[in-house]
């Protein structure tokens, strides 16, 4: 799939704080993630809300990413979709057709929350 006129999208990904004492991954460090952009993926807009209380308002927004099934995306990672920051809200997964072996586009819910 070409885009010609869709922006660039990334896949970022926390990097792991080892525990030098107990020897395993302990914490994600999100001061400097690892990033990589996600060929043929664009971000379309599903819905947005607002929330009001006594003291603050917040919009909460609601897309949708597309990109391709075999691409690398675990739930813990964030997309980037030029300025914006999403957090993949669900489990990524990769359905294929039990009967002819094909795999669509997959669609990974994505939020965002301001304010």
């Amino acid at each position: 799939m070409n885009f010609p006129h869709g922006s660039a999208v990334h896949r970022q990904r926390a990097k792991t704080l080892r525990d030098e004492y107990a020897d395993e991954d302990v914490a994600a460090d999100w001061s400097d993630p690892d990033e990589i952009p996600i060929p043929n993926a664009f971000v379309a807009q599903s819905s947005t809300s607002r929330t009001t209380t006594a003291n603050r308002v917040q919009m909460l927004e609601a897309k949708s990413l597309f990109c391709p099934p075999d691409f690398d995306i675990r739930a813990n990672d964030r997309i980037r979709d030029g300025g914006i920051v999403y957090t993949i809200d669900g489990i990524p997964a990769a359905d294929t057709n039990p009967f002819t072996g094909w795999t669509p586009v997959r669609e990974i819910p994505l939020t965002r929350a301001v304010g």
